[in-house]
């Protein structure tokens, strides 16, 4: 792999995170010793953010995979493929990460199945290693290489969890929606509207946040307050913003729907 390779992965623009406590801290420790580690917490609370800006901060590469149900261990390690000169061996993201040292992002890594998330555990001891069985090659991982991956606890079942044998190969950050003044200036810097329009999808988004486990699952999300941000300084009316971005996502329910419009209509 060239240096090319790997530089076409780097952050090249500061990505804008607020830091809540010492997670910046935990993890550049935790990089320095290239301890695996796993974020935790709900939807659309900047866990992916917080990996770019990682990410940058430590100028290394970035590779990030949005995990799925129908993610086979070939589409994390690679596989053979045939083109018009034969047959050719096509690294998988994991494996090219490993290779070139790049930090490797596996986003809601709960939603692959368990056959398949297995793959990276000889990454995440002291081997660091990660066997390609298929082309009867070991990787023995860049020094500078480091394994991330994020979890929703909310949503784990018996079904959709991970293994212990998984979890207690990484160290563990939680995470969750910042304070109302953190949130705020996140949302005024990302989408450009005022704070004070700002200050009051937070508020929405505060007693949304309340009914989780009384007829939501989530809460709404940061995410969706810069969803409903950007529709705001595009020109929307509020109300109409909040309808589309904060409410009608969230749940189908008549009845929290109603409850939701009528949090939008106070403060709009």
């Amino acid at each position: 792999m060239t240096a090319q390779s790997a530089d076409q992965y780097l952050i090249e623009g500061q990505p804008y995170y607020r830091p809540t406590a010492d997670e910046v801290e935990l993890f550049e420790a935790a990089y320095a010793a290239r301890m695996p580690v796993m974020l935790k917490g709900p939807t659309g609370c900047g866990k992916t953010r917080f990996v770019e800006y990682m990410a940058w901060k430590l100028k290394r590469p970035l590779i990030t995979v949005a995990c799925n149900e129908d993610m086979t261990a070939s589409d994390l390690v690679g596989r053979f493929l045939l083109d018009a000169s034969g047959t050719r061996w096509q690294d998988g993201p994991l494996t090219l990460a490993a290779r070139i040292g790049a930090i490797c992002y596996l986003d809601e890594v709960v939603e692959a199945r368990q056959d398949t998330t297995v793959v990276i555990h000889p990454l995440t001891d002291h081997r660091r290693t990660l066997p390609l069985d298929k082309k009867g090659e070991l990787v023995h991982a860049h020094p500078d290489f480091q394994l991330v991956i994020s979890y929703n606890p909310g949503y784990q079942n018996l079904l959709k969890d991970l293994k212990q044998s998984t979890k207690q190969r990484f160290g563990a950050l939680d995470f969750g929606y910042p304070e109302t003044a953190v949130e705020v200036d996140v949302v005024s810097h990302e989408t450009g509207i005022d704070p004070k329009i700002a200050e009051k999808l937070v508020q929405i988004a505060h007693r949304a946040r309340n009914l989780k486990g009384h007829g939501l699952d989530e809460g709404i999300s940061t995410r969706l307050l810069v969803y409903a941000g950007h529709l705001i300084a595009k020109g929307i009316a509020p109300r109409a913003a909040c309808m589309m971005a904060l409410v009608r996502p969230l749940t189908d329910d008549p009845d929290i729907r109603d409850t939701l419009d009528a949090a939008v209509a106070t403060f709009f």
